[in-house]
Order: structure tokens, then C-alpha cells, then sequence
């Protein structure tokens, strides 16, 4: 379901500190399917369930982060639409062209009030995800590691979650599914353009343009144990979990790549729809929220951002 032509994210653009140790985590940990390299040295990977050409972008650079995060929209004249909503939104766009990113067709950039770079595209080859559209199977072989089979959302910090809010709720369809909310203003907000429980949060914690994850969805709560299982064996930084959230319901490891950039596991959360009411938690419930079993916040997960 499209609220207002966003779709879903489309791609999370990484910068990495170590291109090789990057690539080998996100193939051989993660499980995504590397599709290409372009001129200007960036990686691309996506999910194996993912049809388009991919879903993140690695950036050697020397400090880790979010370079960018795009949502996919319908259609070029949607494209053209939102542009103009954001730019009489008071936010500045610009266009990169079509090429610049491998496969992929023009893309609207602009900075939300969370200080995150953000974009819009409608086009992106069609790769496949390793089998026919015709009699399918389940799924392909040779499958490697947590192996998940989509981006599912991104969560980032910023002060201004206000003004963020606003502009995905009023601007390209967004609708809050669930919040923390203190007399009326918003700690933190969970979105969706999609029937999914969110395609992206903001938390009001200082550090504009910080990211704080990126999740990829598994099918299940055994998939997510099994991610754990793979974290421990390949002995990669795990952060916490598994466990389940309060907030979206949803089921989770966290861990790091080399580079610092903290990776989600996310399974389970309810279907949105947009007249279900949506949820509010208060401060003194956020450790419930966040963590539905220990009920503790853990200070270096809220502190820990690239």
C-alpha cells in the first residue's frame, strides 16, 4: 500500500572505513548478494529476495555513517509531484541524474530537519532474486549467512523531530504508526508508507544527520536466533539481543559491521493500516518499549551512532 507513491526504502548508502573488511561482512555475514562496483569504487549489494538491483551501497571513506537513505516512488510523474511538495515544504532538492548510481534512474535529494540526507527515485533494473517469476521455488541455493530478504527500515537521530515528522507525514504520505510522546511533542516516531509497522524512525537525541541502524528483515523468530548463532561464529561485535521490542512488536539481534555501523536483524511487528489507531508510549515506559523483556535501557545503545 502506497499512501501518497512511497513505496518502501530502496536503498541505504554506507560510508565504511575498510572497504574489504566491509564487503566480506555484508557478503559472508550478512548474506547479501553483491551485484556491482562502480567507477568511483562503491560496492553494491542486495537482499536475496529483493528484485531490484540493489538496496545498499558501501562508500570507503574515513569516518563510518549514512551517506544517503532513498525510498522507491511509483512513477516519474510521482517523482516530480513530491519534489515539488518538498520544495514548498521549505526544504531545498536537488536532482542527481539518472546513472549516477549504478541501474538506477534520476533521484530528488534534500536534507530533512534531522539533518539526514534523503531521496526519492521511481526507477531501478530489475535483477531478480535467483528464481523464475513462473513456478518458483522457496528460495535459491547457496544461500550464506543471516541471509535475510529485505531492507526492512532505517531509525536516525536528530533534534528536530518535529519538522522530520512533518515533512514524511504531510508531505510524502507517511503516517505515524507508533510513538514516545511527552505532552504532545515527540521523543521518537515510528513511520510507515507501507502496511509494514515502519519503514523509518527518528529519535530526538543530539547528533543531526546520526544514524543509529539499519534493519533487514528475516522470516522468522528462528531466523533471527539464527542470526545470533551466526554473529557468535564468525565472531562479529554483537551489540544485544536476541529480544523483542515493545514498540512494533518486533523480534531482534543487534551487531555491528567493521566499521562501526550498528546492523539490525528484525522479524514479526503488526500490519499498519491506516485507520488503526496508532500507539503511544510515555517516558517513563521507554525501557518497556524498547525492550519488552529486560524493560532496561542499555546506555550504549542509545549512545552508540555513525
Amino acid at each position: 500500500m502506497s499512501m501518497n507513491g512511497v513505496m518502501r526504502p530502496g536503498h541505504v548508502a554506507l560510508r565504511v572505513l575498510d572497504m574489504e573488511a566491509a564487503v566480506r561482512h555484508y557478503t559472508d555475514v550478512l548474506g547479501l548478494v553483491e551485484t556491482g562496483r562502480d567507477a568511483r569504487g562503491r560496492v553494491y549489494f542486495k537482499c536475496w529476495d529483493e528484485h531490484d538491483h540493489h538496496s545498499l551501497v558501501l562508500r570507503e571513506a574515513d569516518r563510518a555513517g549514512l551517506d544517503y537513505l532513498g525510498f522507491k516512488v511509483v512513477d516519474e510523474a510521482t517523482l516530480d509531484r513530491l519534489a515539488a511538495g518538498i520544495d514548498a515544504f521549505g526544504i531545498t532538492t536537488e536532482t542527481v541524474p539518472a546513472g549516477e548510481h549504478l541501474a538506477t534512474g534520476r533521484r530528488v535529494r534534500f536534507t530533512a530537519p534531522t539533518g539526514q540526507v534523503f531521496e526519492l527515485y521511481a526507477s531501478k533494473d530489475v535483477v531478480g532474486n535467483g528464481m523464475p517469476t513462473v513456478n518458483p521455488g522457496i528460495q535459491p541455493a547457496n544461500l550464506k549467512g543471516i541471509a535475510p530478504v529485505r531492507l526492512d527500515h532505517v531509525l536516525v537521530y536528530g533534534a528536530d523531530v518535529e519538522g522530520s515528522v512533518a515533512l514524511f507525514r504531510d508531505v510524502l504520505g507517511f503516517q505515524v504508526t507508533e510513538s514516545v510522546s511527552d505532552n504532545g511533542k515527540y521523543m521518537a516516531a515510528f513511520m510507515s508508507c507501507s502496511t509494514k509497522v515502519h519503514d523509518i524512525a527518528f529519535v530526538g537525541l543530539p547528533g543531526e544527520g546520526k544514524l543509529h541502524h539499519i534493519a533487514f528483515y528475516v522470516d522468522s523468530w528462528s531466523d533471527v536466533l539464527r542470526a545470533a548463532d551466526v554473529i557468535s561464529m564468525t565472531e562479529t561485535s554483537h551489540d544485544l539481543g536476541p529480544t523483542r521490542h515493545g514498540a512494533t512488536r518486533g523480534q531482534t539481534v543487534y551487531f555491528f559491521d567493521p566499521s562501526g555501523n550498528r546492523n539490525e536483524a528484525f522479524t514479526g511487528g503488526y500490519m499498519w493500516y491506516p485507520d488503526r489507531p496508532p500507539l503511544q508510549w510515555t517516558p517513563d515506559e521507554l525501557p518497556r518499549a524498547l525492550f519488552i523483556h529486560e524493560k532496561k535501557l542499555r546506555d550504549e545503545f542509545m549512545s552508540v551512532v555513525t
